[in-house]
Parts: C-alpha cells; structure tokens; sequence
C-alpha cells in the first residue's frame, strides 16, 4: 500500500545542478536531525518502519514517499511483514532549496509528512494541518 508521496512544489524533474550541494553523509544528518523533531511519544509508537534515504526516486520527482501498512490500517492479522519505508530523496530537495537551512526545513518538513502516513494521516488531513 502506497499512502503517496511528498512531492516539489512546480517542476516535475530533477535538476543536473543542485542549488545546494553536500555530501551524502551531511544530508544523512539533514535527516536524522529532523526524525529528532518527532516527540519521543510518537517516536515511540513507530513500529516496523524504516528511513531510508536514496538519491531520487526512479520515475517520479518526489521529496519524501511511505511504503506499508499504516498503524491505524493494520489488524491482528499483521506480523511477520517486512518493516514499512519512509523514503527521503535527496537530488530533489537540494535541487529545489535556496540554501542550506532552506534544505533543512523541507527535509524537516518531509521527514514529518512520511512519518504521518505511517501514523494513517492522509494528504488532505496533512494539508489542514499545514504539512501538505
């Protein structure tokens, strides 16, 4: 079960030349430093998601996309499952962000957005929230 994607806002490619450039394992941290923004309660209640972060996503130009089962959707049926991804894109955000700390808030802001559908908060919800 796809729960979508985060995707730019206009453009639908990826950039040759990122606006903001850093190594790998700097927007690793870009990453790890936004899932420390999750309060520990919800931090908590995850289960069986992992975050990955790949360059870009192979046919879309997304930001961010959950993969799985959200917790609201799963029954007693659910177990041995492979474990839900949050995949954050970095091409994408580096392509679209000003600067640095721009690059930092919608990896914050998408980081948050994913984690969200593995909790079963739908795009409209996300967006009456302000997270769309």
């Amino acid at each position: 079960m796809d729960a979508g994607g985060t995707e730019p806002a206009g453009g639908t490619g990826i950039m040759e030349d990122m606006a903001v450039t850093m190594s790998n394992e700097e927007f690793e941290e870009l990453v790890s430093e936004a899932l420390d923004l999750i309060p520990r309660q919800f931090a908590r209640a995850m289960d069986n998601v992992v975050v990955l972060v790949e360059a870009h996503h192979p046919t879309r130009s997304l930001y961010g996309l959950y993969h799985g089962i959200a917790l609201t959707s799963r029954t007693s049926n659910y177990s041995w499952t492979l474990p839900d991804t949050i995949t954050i894109y970095r091409d994408p955000i580096l392509a679209h962000a000003s600067d640095v700390e721009a690059a930092r808030e919608q990896v914050a802001t998408t980081v948050i957005h994913e984690v969200a559908h593995h909790f079963g908060i739908d795009d409209d919800r996300l967006d009456e929230l302000g997270w769309g």
